[in-house]
Parts: C-alpha cells; structure tokens; sequence
C-alpha cells in the first residue's frame, strides 16, 4: 500500500481554495434568487462561512509562500473606491 499523497501540499490547498471559491459564487447567486426570508439568510450565513474558510485557505497558502500578491497601491485604492461611490451615486444607492 502506498502511503505516499497523490498531491502536494500546494495543490491540494489551491483545489480547496478553489472550491471554497466556487461555493461563494454558487451561493451568492442561490441568494439573488431565494424570495423567502429565512432561506435567503441561511445561504447568506452559508456563504459568509464559505467566504471565511476560503480567506483562512488562502492566508495559509500565503505564509507558506505558495500564493503571492502585490502590494495594492494607495492610488489603486483611492481609485477603486472613487469608482464605486460614482455607481452608488448613478444607481442611487447610499
């Protein structure tokens, strides 16, 4: 019996993060479609949940040195924000 993993560390934590990913997605869009109340706050709690784990899978994957990000630039910021206020203020939203 070979006791040996099929995949490395890396790729195993890469297809969890993927799949925590893809459970965020799948339940973000189950929610624009839910009418019941009480069913659309359990897939809200269900994907907060998903959205958590995949952030502790991907700090994980991030110390280990096997998911690199750069720094975001302060303008890179200010601009993204800046962008989101123009559609909040176009779609009418506060």
């Amino acid at each position: 019996m070979n006791n040996q993993p099929n995949m490395t560390e890396k790729e195993l934590l890469t297809d969890l993060l993927n799949q925590e990913k893809e459970l965020v997605k799948g339940y973000a869009s189950n929610v624009t479609e839910a009418s019941c109340a009480n069913f659309r706050s359990l897939l809200i709690q269900n994907m907060t949940e998903c959205s958590d784990d995949q952030l502790w899978i991907f700090e994980q994957m991030r110390q280990r040195n096997m998911y690199k990000t750069k720094q975001a630039m302060q303008k890179d910021i200010q601009t993204a924000q800046q962008n989101v206020d123009e559609l909040k203020q176009q779609s009418g939203i506060q």
